[in-house]
């Protein structure tokens, strides 16, 4: 598959627009893992660390690209 048609497929850009739940279903689980990571990671450092929450804003940012078309 070539990367443009990789990208209209993940952004759901393509001619037909399709929704398909698994990624609904990936996101919640990457989001979930992302949340206990940060969680672990705020109680070994005692800070809070910016790699979880920049993967539950990208894959929040990437969803709501596949579910703003018509």
């Amino acid at each position: 598959m070539k990367l443009k048609n990789w990208f209209l497929y993940i952004t759901n850009n393509e001619e037909k627009s399709r929704h398909e739940e698994i990624f609904d279903i990936v996101f919640f689980v990457v989001n979930t893992i992302a949340v206990v990571f940060g969680i672990a990671m705020f109680i070994i450092h005692n800070e809070p660390q910016w790699i979880p929450v920049l993967i539950i804003e990208y894959t929040w940012a990437l969803d709501n690209m596949r579910h703003n078309r018509p």
